[in-house]
This record gives structure tokens, sequence and C-alpha cells, in this order.
């Protein structure tokens, strides 16, 4: 405990609004990164490039209730609250803001964010009010924070794309998408991995293997449906996994109209009872 106050002298942790609102008020330059803790490697990639685009730095962890539309999913979300701290000290993080629920929505309601049609695909369709759950408390942070710019992976590129067209209109601030970073077996990483036994881990790291070489055909086929419908039989039969989803879709508005315009391979399944998204 006595080691963990020593680190917190250099790192100024948040936990109060007031505070808050007390260490960040002159801050013109603040760059955002959001997160719900159990910290890896990616997130680290996050927050250095923050700290390269931006004076300062503020890092939130809070696992957001409202975007779990499983009770027990959130219950068993990964916490790693010390080892979180000690790495983000170690980055050198100025700020690490971690609030309580009643902090963030001080007993209101969510608000009502609703999706359109078009915006109610891939993980939106299987997890429904996920994204608005998102988009709620992300607009709740950024009203509290005022940051200039936010910081997102693209392991979640849909949800980065619901983010940077949601906020961006509303505030003044810019939406940074940074690269996946993944592990020597080609896994995104991702705070849920940790959920993963090794026989388990090695096959997400089969299965994205062979995705990455499906994104390749699909580059020189991009309108082979029947290719896409065969590798998703192929990996339900060998690997024994739930498929929820596997499509292609545009980077300009995440519809199906691949036409001359750049792409991805957007996937989602379940291993062993764990839920794991990835685009290629």
């Amino acid at each position: 405990m006595f080691y963990l106050l020593i680190l917190l002298l250099q790192m100024k942790l948040i936990r109060q609004i007031t505070d808050l609102n007390k260490a960040i008020n002159n801050e013109k330059e603040l760059g955002f990164v959001p997160t719900m803790g159990n910290l890896h490697k990616g997130h680290a990639s996050l927050v250095n490039i923050c700290k390269k685009k931006c004076k300062k730095t503020l890092v939130s962890i809070f696992v957001n209730p409202t975007q779990f539309n499983n009770k027990n999913d959130f219950k068993t979300y990964p916490r790693s609250l010390n080892k979180d701290i000690k790495l983000l000290n170690k980055l050198k993080v100025d700020y690490l803001y971690i609030p309580s629920v009643n902090q963030i929505y001080n007993n209101n309601i969510p608000n009502k964010i609703l999706l359109n049609k078009s915006q109610r695909i891939l993980c939106a369709k299987f997890r429904i009010g996920h994204f608005e759950g998102v988009l709620d408390v992300l607009n709740r942070f950024t009203n509290l924070i005022k940051p200039k710019k936010i910081f997102m992976g693209k392991k979640d590129f849909q949800q980065f794309f619901l983010v940077r067209n949601f906020i961006e209109k509303k505030y003044k601030a810019k939406v940074f998408a940074c690269k996946t970073i993944r592990d020597t077996n080609k896994v995104a990483l991702s705070s849920r991995n940790s959920l993963l036994n090794k026989e388990s881990y090695k096959k997400a790291g089969m299965i994205a293997i062979q995705l990455i070489a499906l994104k390749k055909l699909l580059k020189k086929n991009v309108k082979s449906k029947n290719l896409i419908k065969k590798i998703t039989s192929s990996l339900v039969e060998e690997f024994n996994i739930k498929i929820e989803y596997l499509e292609c879709r545009n980077l300009i508005n995440l519809s199906t109209n691949l036409q001359n315009k750049p792409f991805k391979l957007f996937v989602a399944y379940y291993l062993k009872g764990v839920r794991l998204i990835d685009n290629f």
C-alpha cells in the first residue's frame, strides 16, 4: 500500500468531479484516453500516441454498466486496478480519473441516445443498447473533461466510427483511431483475452491467421460471398465456435457497398463462452 502511495505522487489520481475540475481547469491541450481498465499493451500504445500529440494526458478507468446488455458480463468483466495504476504511472500519465457510477450518472437515468436503422449492424445488431451506453458515457466524459483530442483503438472499429461521428458533431474535440496491437500469434490484444485459457487463446490465434488470409483473398475478389460462407462453416466446425457475424463493410459509412471503397472484414464470435471481436 505504501509503495502504491509513492507511485501516486508522480501521477494525479482523481476520483471526484470537483477535484477533476480543479486539476484540469487550465489545461488547453488535454488528450483523453477512455478505458474500462484491465490495461494491456494496446492501451499503452494509445497513451504513448496521446503523449506525443498532446501536452497533457488524462486516462479514465470506468467499467460502464450502461453498455453491458448482459448483467453477468458486467460482473465478470476483468478488473485489475492496482496493476493498471502501476502501468499508467510507469507510462508517466499526468491524470488518472477513476469515478464511481454515481459520479458519472449522479442517480440520473442514462440519456436517450438512439441509433438509426443503418447503424444497427454488426455488434449493434446483437448487443442491444451497447453502443447507446458507450455514446452516453463518452458524451458525459467529454462534457466533463473537455479534451482537445480523444484516442481510441481500431479493434472495435464500429465503436470508434460511432463515437467519432457523435462526439465531433457535438464538441470541439477530435477523435483519433489508433492501430490494433496484436500478440505474436496475431490475436488482437483485448481485456477479455484474460478470460481465455491457454488452449482457447491458441485457437483464437489460429482463427485470426485464417481471417487475415481470407481478407487477402477478398481483396482479389471482394464480391465472393460464397467464400465468406465457406470459411464461416469451416471455422465453426474446426474450432467449435459460434459466429455472430463475419462480413465485409466499407470504411466510409460501414455499408456493404464495397465498390471502389476501402473495406474491412468484421467478425464477432464466441469461444468457450467468451465473446471476441476483431477486424482485418
